[in-house]
């Protein structure tokens, strides 16, 4: 079996049933702020530099591996015949999308279509099934679906590693790229269909992971979602794929990526964190990860199944014939169903052993119990399935050799293919639906099973049950399938626990009428409200608003190949140019310059903390300009600093984000007057060392007005996971100190309230202004969390009222964030070259003593010889 089968809800035979009813129901809409309705097509962007259209009239492509379609060629005529699969999943999540939307779908058939053919199928299937053909060669279509997905990546996401050639197939670098190759092909189709932006794209599961790098490239700004139907495996057996950051990549050109459960998409979050350094927010209940400037949101919903085609199929004559013979043939007899695909990951040998031993320990069950196991035909070939298979037969024959008797057999095996009808009797009959899956992405078998024992009045007509009567059903689930946590009524087991598993069958077939009938109530409440119709529906909702700020932002494509990825960003937040700022900097006379330390003119990544004789160059350049004031503003300790920029004699610095300010070399070290009380260390301290001991590759860093807490070298979940119970802690435990508690980039510091990096700026433009040389030109340069105080000081205007002129401004972060500031640059190495520019601007002039200026200092009454700009301490300060 392949994760395609979690695509079909109902995996039967179409049969000749009739057509079924609609689910008529929408979701509704929430209001998530007051007075604004979380709905796309309610009103435009309020931007008016881009034309976004208020009223969107949907067009819908659904993408997947195969088509909803049915074809069967007529022997005699030779002509293609085809229909629609009423029981796809991609057919069925229609009925969540308006009425008037136009849904087309892309894929391939099923079947083989001569060269000679396609064209003309293809122009057929348009017209009549609005479906896009994809048409494969034979050739690729074997090492893309038979090689790639079914072999090679289908096996990975279920945690089979292939360890030995004994032990599924190991990566080939030929079948890779027939995968990809595959991918352009579908994106190829896709294109031929879209002719706007607006239109939206719904891809699904692995087949197809890459395809949305190659859309994003064509259309920046197409609104495109993808939804997984298998396991997304933990990031222990992801990493393990020679090609995990291509296809995570990729994943991430999507607008909304869809997991079945948490876990699969924690697992997926836990990848991009590792192996992409990517941190997701959680914001009014919706996952995003910033990617370049986009937020990439997290879908977690569940697939469901349609209520309409069951009770159709319920309602089926042949259906109610069925139910009767089976209700016959097991008179007396409880009646446990299990209803799997042909593979090694359905644990069906697993739970025939669970039979035998409860057969075993409960010998009062022998000629009562039946477990009726539905093998569905195998989604693949190959050398494992054939050893489950052999290995099915045996367990069955032993069991039946062992427990049976003349007119009876414990274990009836059925492995053809079952019309829908058949399937839906059995269901509606069995006391109990075990489906014991070792590792599963979704199994729709228990909602069917619960939909079905709910009957319809035609069945219970059929089997002589009163209308009124209650219902009721047991589930005994693996806890490794998609639909377990949703199912809270049902016993859940460890497959591997063959014990545990025979435990939870005998408690279910034992246990009371009326708790079997508040479990079925539960579950039916559910499956009922979270059918496939509120799935696709959630899920294309939460697509548009997604998609919301598509028009509202700038975007350009960079990247080659599958490293191809868009960067989005606002119209004020651009990247800050050299000679844009160059020619601002030639403009003015009185400068001030803030630049953060690590992140900003040091690489975070840098082991070798020092600054670089280039930087120690470039510092000395603009600070030997007498026109320049430069501040190196930064959380480290004043003594590191110290040392380091030792050969700068004119630099500023503010150490420990200004609870120590130096103006100049020669200048003494100043101290916040605000922080005097320190005592609240002895509580902060023990706090940290404890998370400290149990956080490997953490530390702590006592700085003399603060302590942080670094986990940088931790593990990335582990370390992230302690840091938020950390600030939670200390925040409780620090409530009544004077103090404030923040978590910044790997670290959770602790510092004295009224010291932070923005009061630096403000005390030295301030500075500036009260000696009589304001500030015409104002560039803040920082990478972190902190440094977004200093952005916002130096574009307040509580000092600008005091000029006679507004100052240029350059509040400029590092990295394309969300930040206050108006400009970015990508990194430290962009920042060395912007500061080199400003250097080789500079009218460099030799200082004398420091460019001597007379400066009145008021509190003192008297002249004195001060360094421009570096007003050492006095009693005002």
């Amino acid at each position: 079996m392949v994760s395609r089968s979690y695509m079909s809800l109902l995996e039967f035979a179409s049969g000749d049933m009739l057509n079924f009813p609609q689910t008529p129901r929408t979701l509704p809409r929430v209001m998530t702020v007051p007075g604004i309705i979380s709905d796309v097509d309610r009103g435009a962007s309020s931007n008016e530099d881009f034309d976004v259209p208020s009223k969107i009239r949907e067009k819908i492509i659904i993408v997947a591996n195969f088509l909803p379609l049915h074809a069967q060629k007529d022997p005699e005529s030779g002509r293609w015949c085809f229909s629609f699969d009423e029981d796809a999943l991609l057919l069925q999540l229609k009925d969540g999308f308006s009425s008037d939307s136009d849904v087309v779908y892309v894929g391939s058939l099923k079947v083989d279509i001569d060269a000679r053919e396609q064209e003309e199928i293809s122009q057929r299937l348009l017209e009549e099934f609005n479906c896009v053909p994809t048409f494969l060669p034979p050739d690729l279509q074997k090492k893309f679906y038979h090689g790639f997905c079914k072999q090679y990546l289908w096996t990975l996401f279920h945690y089979m590693l292939p360890l030995c050639p004994d032990h599924g197939n190991r990566f080939d670098q030929m079948l890779w790229h027939a995968y990809v190759s595959a991918n352009k092909i579908f994106a190829d189709k896709v294109m031929e269909v879209i002719n706007t932006e607006d239109h939206y794209v719904w891809v699904h599961d692995y087949h197809l992971m890459v395809l949305p790098t190659f859309l994003r490239k064509r259309f920046n700004r197409v609104k495109l979602g993808f939804f997984l139907h298998s396991p997304f495996p933990s990031s222990e057996i992801y990493r393990t794929l020679p090609v995990r950051d291509e296809i995570l990549k990729a994943l991430l050109n999507a607008d909304l990526i869809g997991f079945h459960t948490f876990d699969y998409a924690r697992h997926f979050l836990s990848c991009c964190s590792r192996m992409l350094g990517l941190e997701y927010k959680s914001k009014r209940g919706h996952i995003g990860l910033e990617y370049f400037g986009r937020t990439i949101y997290i879908k977690i919903l569940p697939v469901g199944i349609h209520m309409g085609r069951l009770e159709s199929a319920l309602n089926h004559p042949s259906s109610s014939i069925k139910a009767k013979e089976i209700a016959e043939q097991f008179k007396g007899k409880k009646l446990i169903i299990g209803a799997d695909d042909m593979d090694i990951f359905k644990g069906i040998s697993l739970k025939l052993l669970a039979m035998e031993q409860l057969l075993l320990q409960n010998q009062e069950l022998r000629g009562k119990l039946v477990l009726v196991q539905i093998i569905n035909p195998a989604r693949s070939t190959g050398k494992d399935v054939q050893e489950a298979k052999r290995e099915t037969y045996m367990t069955t024959r032993r069991i039946n050799a062992v427990f049976g008797f003349p007119g009876y057999e414990p274990v009836i095996l059925i492995d053809c293919k079952m019309p829908t009808y058949e399937k839906t009797a059995y269901y509606a009959l069995a006391e109990c639906c075990i489906v014991n899956a070792v590792r599963d992405g979704m199994n729709l078998v228990p909602y069917k099973y619960i939909v079905c024992r709910q009957g319809t009045a035609k069945m219970d007509e059929a089997l002589g049950i009163a209308s009124a009567s209650p219902r009721a059903s047991t589930l005994v689930v693996s806890e490794f399938i998609g639909c377990s946590p949703s199912l809270s009524g049902a016993i859940r087991v460890n497959p591997w626990d063959i014990d545990a598993v025979a435990d939870a069958l005998n408690l279910a077939i034992t246990m009371p009428d009326l708790e079997k009938q508040l479990r079925h109530e539960k579950h039916f409440r559910y499956i009922s409200s979270h059918d496939v119709a509120y799935w696709s529906c959630s899920f294309l909702q939460d697509l548009e608003r997604a998609c919301k700020d598509h028009y509202s932002k700038r975007s350009w494509g960079i990247g080659f190949g599958l490293s191809f990825r868009i960067l989005s960003l606002s119209p004020s937040f651009r990247k800050l140019s050299v000679d844009h700022i160059v020619s601002a900097y030639k403009r003015t006379k009185r400068r001030a310059i803030f630049l953060d330390y690590d992140g900003t003119v040091v690489s975070q990544a840098s082991i070798i903390k020092t600054p670089t004789p280039e930087v120690i160059s470039v510092l000395n350049n603009l600070c030997n300009n007498p026109e320049n004031t430069v501040f190196i503003v930064s959380g480290r300790g004043k003594n590191s600093l110290g040392e380091w920029f030792d050969q700068c004699e004119n630099l500023g610095i503010a150490a420990e984000h200004g609870y120590f300010i130096r103006w100049s070399r020669t200048s003494k070290w100043e101290t916040n007057p605000i922080a005097t009380d320190f005592d609240w260390k002895r509580i902060a301290e023990p706090v940290m060392t404890s998370y400290t001991e149990t956080t490997d590759g953490s530390y702590i860093e006592s700085k003399e007005s603060a302590l942080v807490w670094h986990h940088q070298d931790a593990d990335p979940d582990f370390g992230s996971c302690q840091a938020k119970e950390l600030l939670d802690h200390l925040e409780n435990v620090l409530a009544n100190e004077p103090v404030v508690v923040k978590r910044g980039q790997h670290i959770v510091e602790v510092k004295p309230q009224g010291v932070t990096k923005g009061l630096v700026a403000e005390k030295v433009l301030s500075t500036m202004i009260s000696n009589g040389k304001p500030p015409d030109f104002v560039m803040c340069i920082g990478d972190d969390r902190s440094d977004e105080d200093m952005f916002e000081s130096i574009s307040t205007t509580s000092y600008s009222l005091c000029l006679p002129a507004a100052p240029e401004i350059f509040a400029c972060t590092v990295g394309q964030k969300p930040s206050k500031a108006r400009y970015y640059l990508d990194d430290t190495v962009d920042v060395v070259i912007l500061l080199q520019g400003l250097a080789t601007a500079s009218n460099t002039k030799p200082r004398l003593g420091g460019c001597l200026m007379q400066l009145m200092v008021p509190s003192e009454g008297r002249m004195s010889t001060w360094d421009y700009g570096r007003l050492e301490s006095s009693p005002t300060d």
